[in-house]
């Protein structure tokens, strides 16, 4: 039948048990039909009543092609029962969801999963629990866990982006609160910029009312704490094929290339979508530059992405060659691009050695050089662009590949930068920085940036990244350097004729990262001789 034609009936409220008793609220859309069809679920806590299939998805199209769309309210959202505890219910409740909905007269017994950020995760979680009926999943700009990548990156607290979403996204609505706590609230994240700078300003009214932002905090990565809900740990039990959708700005991009790769290496079915996008704008363009294409040209379809992927494995209509399992938008060259696999093979090893303030292939320089770096933590470092979500960057206007001159102006950020290219460069891979670094006895932050330096002097933002020092780490105490490896993050990039590649250091970056150490801090940064600090890159040979 023509479902694009029929009538959407919606089903609200409908209460659904869990394996303790608890009833988890839901609301149902499906197509006027007598006959029953695949079901998609979308578990969120933020509530059902915006857009059925959320930020990035037209849950009505999904409808409207043949699906059942189920919009459940994790437990203690909203209009479900129970204590809502961030990230531990997910796979245990997405599971019985899934079991649930598949025994349902209007279900034909197959079952899909999607959702984005939180949602993505309690799909994977799920998934890794091997529900009956379960055929598909699309999680859309996953982290790989809540430790590293999600609360952490490199050792450092992603200040920027918790403290936000929990006041706003996850405190100020749907938690129940009362009048006094709901406005005490919304005042602290109207004042959200200032508590970045003091963030024992809001500990009081977090430890009240969100207990758990403490524990994040006191837990390193990597502790048993954290892999009660990673994916990552679940890699081997998630068996159906699962399309990963992630952005080159996305701050989550990295877990989602370690998802696509562990659950390939698992032998399981595992597609990859990058796109030039943050977490916040997907499938359209950034509004403060258009990758020199026009509008529509970098967009993506997601919906159709979803009903490609559902389509082929929940309806089995494999009609047409299987997709390529990677699908990346190439940056500086603005194209699509399909590749065999992630990381693309075929990549060579590109090293720059940093020097007298630039970059040079070959040998590291024989002339031992030193810098040093300031650290005030009254005036850190701005965050500007890159892959984060901070207030302003929820509408796209402040992340991304924004122009980093006025930061690079201050004199406590190093640049080194190459010579002009004269042939075009084809990046594609993860990005490192080798650093030798005496670090304050205090403790450090090594932050480093990749820049495109465009001919008229525009310092483009690829990735960035951070590895953190603890007081009295190796070398601390100006007692000699130490080894420091800072991930920048992966990019698929091309640095046109006539640009430059460009490194950044500071140390802090904030208030993407919480400021470290709370005190003034002076570091040196060894290059050259026996001290070979360098910027890795992946280039594309014959590209």
């Amino acid at each position: 039948m023509e479902y694009d034609r029929v009538r959407i009936l919606v089903d609200t409220d409908l209460k659904m048990p869990m394996r303790d008793g608890t009833l988890l609220n839901a609301d149902l859309y499906r197509p006027d039909t007598s006959d029953p069809v695949p079901v998609l679920v979308r578990r969120t806590p933020y509530g059902k009543s915006g857009a059925p299939g959320g930020a990035s998805v037209d849950g009505l199209r999904l409808v409207r092609s043949g699906y059942a769309l189920l919009v459940q309210e994790v437990r203690g959202r909203f209009g479900s029962d129970g204590a809502f505890e961030p990230y531990w219910h997910e796979a245990a409740d997405g599971a019985d969801t899934v079991a649930w909905a598949a025994a349902q007269g209007w279900c034909d017994g197959s079952v899909g999963m999607f959702g984005r950020s939180y949602e993505a995760m309690a799909a994977l979680l799920a998934a890794g629990e091997r529900p009956p009926g379960l055929g598909a999943i699309v999680p859309h700009v996953a982290g790989s866990g809540f430790d590293e990548g999600w609360t952490r990156r490199g050792g450092a607290f992603q200040s920027g982006f918790l403290m936000y979403w929990v006041l706003y996204d996850l405190l100020l609505d749907g938690a129940g609160l009362g009048p006094a706590d709901r406005a005490e609230v919304a005042d602290a994240v109207d004042r959200v910029d200032q508590l970045y700078r003091d963030p024992d300003g809001a500990a009081e009214l977090l430890d009240r009312l969100a207990p758990y932002y403490r524990e994040w905090r006191e837990h390193p990565g990597g502790h048993a704490y954290w892999r009660r809900a990673a994916p990552r740990e679940s890699y081997p039990t998630i068996e159906v094929p699962t399309l990963h959708l992630t952005g080159w700005y996305d701050i989550f991009l990295d877990g989602a290339l370690e998802n696509y790769r562990g659950i390939r290496e698992c032998g399981r079915a595992s597609r990859l979508v990058v796109g030039p996008w943050s977490h916040c704008v997907t499938g359209g363009v950034f509004p403060q530059r258009r990758f020199g294409l026009a509008a529509d040209e970098n967009s993506v379809d997601v919906t159709g992405l979803h009903l490609e992927h559902f389509d082929r494995h929940l309806r089995r209509r494999l009609d047409g060659p299987e997709p390529d399992p990677v699908r990346l938008f190439v940056t500086g060259d603005d194209a699509w691009r399909t590749f065999p696999d992630w990381p693309v093979p075929g990549t060579e090893d590109l090293v720059l050695h940093l020097g007298g303030h630039g970059l040079t292939s070959g040998p590291a320089p024989a002339t031992p050089g030193v810098d040093r770096i300031r650290h005030d933590p009254a005036d850190p470092v701005p965050t500007t662009g890159g892959a984060t979500a901070l207030p302003g960057q929820f509408t796209g206007g402040d992340c991304g590949p924004l122009d980093q001159r006025e930061v690079e102006r201050r004199p406590d950020v190093l640049c080194f930068t190459g010579e002009r290219l004269t042939a075009a460069l084809t990046v594609v891979g993860d990005a490192a920085l080798t650093a030798y670094v005496t670090p304050d006895a205090a403790g450090a932050d090594v932050n480093g940036k990749l820049v495109d330096v465009h001919p008229d002097g525009r310092a483009e933002l690829l990735c960035d990244g951070v590895r953190r020092l603890e007081a009295g780490a190796a070398g601390s105490g100006q007692a000699g350097p130490v080894e420091v490896t800072v991930s920048l993050g992966a990019l698929a990039h091309v640095f046109g004729p006539g640009h430059r590649v460009r490194l950044e250091v500071a140390a802090s970056n904030a208030p993407r990262f919480d400021v470290h150490p709370t005190v003034p801090a002076r570091h040196i940064l060894h290059h050259g001789a026996a001290h070979p600090s360098r910027l890795l890159l992946k280039r594309l040979p014959g590209d």
